[in-house]
């Protein structure tokens, strides 16, 4: 259905070059004529909302911590209130695509506009002011010094031009796209579901490598581990400790201008990997707090779900790295393989036990490292079992890796596709009221897609803009 979508018969110039020509019985509207600014406060009985580039307005949650990036001040009165149907835009972020339909009544930041919005159809208009062509116009309406402090003009902004079908018209474009994101969201759903099985192959081939060794017909004994069964007979059990020639805590100096010495934070550490920051460093750092390459770092301090995790630093000595007060780098003793070792402490056994030492405070979880370094691992003795091990994960990973990789970027281009699909029907490029017509009347999405346009995945993080 979707590959069979036609232009309109006729068109007309809209007068903008984002939206070139647009169908000949639309109505191309300055953005003023829509709008009303509101000013209502002191409303703090309603609930909060807040912006997000990803999926729009929402109503934050005061206990997610995945969500609450921001600080909340104690006193609200002075915050806007926004009704349900609302246009609300976040004037700092508007040229990322920061702005949204409100999904019920509730109040929102004194920094963001706040607008009634004359549309017939508010689904409409969330899917058409969020679209790409849309956000190059917000983006041409906000001025600064500089990318990243773009402030959104409100003579700018009135002078948006708005393309306005007919109700009816506006209705089908909604039902088509809640229909196609629905098809298209599945497909991605389905995608993201075979990368976590695949995941889930390859930490079972990791934690099978690094307790049990790859000789499946070596004879077992108990471990004696809290985490751990059975080890290959010849194995020993040591504290990591003992394998260590150093465990060092982070610089506690703060990040200030572009100094040559990075400074790595937890946000750094991702999937075993230590990942460099491009931008901020220090000057001079104390001695002995550089990195050397192999150098592992854990998170000693972070949410429950984040402490302990553990990144292999791949750097060489031309990368100059330091690390912050909240990480403890491990330096693995010269007769181990420290990529053996980051395979062992990112494994799900014992990462869980990891994770369990720690001592929790409210939302915080500290794993000091003394406490880490007297948790005891199984260990083959010999560097050329280590070695082997990690010859074989990484032989098997890779295969592994790669049909992840090849999912993931076909994700990518379904994300794109529907972002280039939503800009060409909510412009008038593609006629879909005919393919809306034959849509069963089964057809429906739920209100999370039909509220914020392009859905978000539910591993896919949401970055919360700024609540001043």
């Amino acid at each position: 259905m979707i590959a069979n979508l036609k232009p309109y018969p006729e068109y007309k110039e809209s007068g903008s070059k984002w939206l070139g020509r647009v169908p000949d019985k639309w109505e191309v509207r300055n953005l003023r004529t829509l709008i009303s600014k509101r000013a209502e406060r002191d409303r703090t009985d309603l609930p909060l909302l807040s912006v997000a580039r990803e999926k729009g307005v929402f109503v934050r949650s005061l206990t997610d911590t995945d969500e609450n990036h921001n600080v909340i001040p104690e006193d609200l009165s002075n915050y806007k209130v926004a009704r349900a149907g609302n246009l609300v835009i976040n004037k700092m972020k508007a040229w990322q695509g920061s702005m949204g339909i409100a999904p019920c009544d509730g109040i929102v930041s004194p920094a963001y506009f706040v607008f009634d919005l004359r549309i017939a159809n508010s689904a409409f208009g969330q899917r058409l002011l969020r679209s790409k062509p849309y956000v190059a116009h917000f983006g041409q309406a906000s001025d600064g010094v500089r990318v990243g402090q773009w402030d959104l003009s409100i003579p700018g902004m009135r002078q948006i031009p708005v393309l306005v079908p007919s109700p009816a018209e506006q209705a089908a474009i909604v039902r088509f796209l809640d229909w196609a994101n629905g098809r298209l969201e599945r497909a991605i759903r389905a995608k993201r579901k075979v990368i976590a099985l695949l995941n889930e192959q390859k930490q079972a081939i990791i934690h099978r490598a690094v307790t049990r060794g790859v000789d499946a017909s070596v004879p077992l004994k108990p471990s004696g581990i809290p985490w751990l069964a059975d080890i290959p007979f010849h194995w020993q059990v040591r504290p990591l400790k003992q394998i260590l020639a150093r465990m060092d805590y982070g610089t506690s100096e703060n990040v200030r201008g572009e100094g040559r010495v990075r400074v790595l934070t937890m946000g750094h550490i991702r999937d075993g990997k230590v990942i460099p920051p491009t931008t901020g460093g220090l000057g001079a750092v104390p001695p002995g707090l550089l990195l050397e390459k192999c150098d592992l770092l854990f998170n000693r301090t972070n949410s429950p779900e984040l402490v302990g995790k553990v990144g292999l630093f791949s750097g060489d000595a031309n990368d100059e790295m330091t690390f912050a007060s909240y990480l403890v780098r491990l330096r693995v003793r010269s007769e181990h393989n420290p990529i053996w070792m980051n395979y062992l402490l990112n494994s799900t056994s014992f990462w869980r036990y990891a994770k369990s030492q720690a001592l929790v405070s409210l939302h915080q979880a500290n794993l000091n490292s003394k406490r880490y370094g007297q948790m005891v691992i199984p260990i083959p003795c010999i560097r050329a079992e280590q070695d082997e091990i990690v010859e074989n994960i990484q032989s098997k990973a890779a295969r592994i890796e790669s049909a992840v990789s090849r999912l993931e970027q076909e994700i990518a281009l379904l994300r794109e596709y529907r972002t280039r699909l939503v800009a060409d029907v909510v412009t008038g490029k593609l006629d879909v009221r005919e393919a809306a017509a034959r849509l069963p009347d089964s057809t429906a999405t739920n209100a999370t897609e039909a509220n914020t346009g392009p859905c978000i995945d539910e591993d896919e993080s949401v970055e919360e803009d700024a609540v001043v």
